[in-house]
């Protein structure tokens, strides 16, 4: 069976990289990249990933206001999404989380912890 497709949308370049490797490393793909907003929109809505892992605080528009736009597309409105970042504070959480996002993790990452939850999104995905 086929490794899971995973888009990385991360400003930060030593972050991103750093994520893909271990993703690449369990075996996921990582078709497409993005450092901001307006690309994580544009490349999702080509790439149709199994997941994107996004940051919030990203140039142009946020990754919140880039989940709005993903939702609101019916060719990528499935598509689950984690957010991935720095914003830690409880209202922030809640914020994000009522955004509609379908997990959160904080930064710095916890290696272990988001992939854990990338794998427990695909697998509820896929119906496990």
């Amino acid at each position: 069976m086929a490794k899971a497709n995973i888009m990385v949308v991360e400003d930060a370049q030593i972050v991103s990289l750093d994520i893909q490797r271990r993703l690449k490393s369990l075996g996921y793909e990582v078709p497409a990249t993005a450092v901001s907003g307006e690309e994580a929109i544009e490349k999702a809505g080509k790439a149709h990933p199994d997941l994107v892992l996004m940051d919030i605080l990203l140039p142009g528009i946020d990754g919140i206001a880039a989940l709005g736009q993903l939702r609101a597309d019916a060719a990528t409105r499935a598509i689950p999404v984690i957010a991935v970042t720095a914003s830690v504070m409880t209202h922030d959480r809640k914020k994000i989380m009522a955004a509609g996002f379908d997990g959160y993790q904080s930064k710095p990452i916890k290696v272990k912890e988001l992939m854990d939850a990338v794998r427990e999104m695909l697998d509820r995905r896929a119906g496990a």
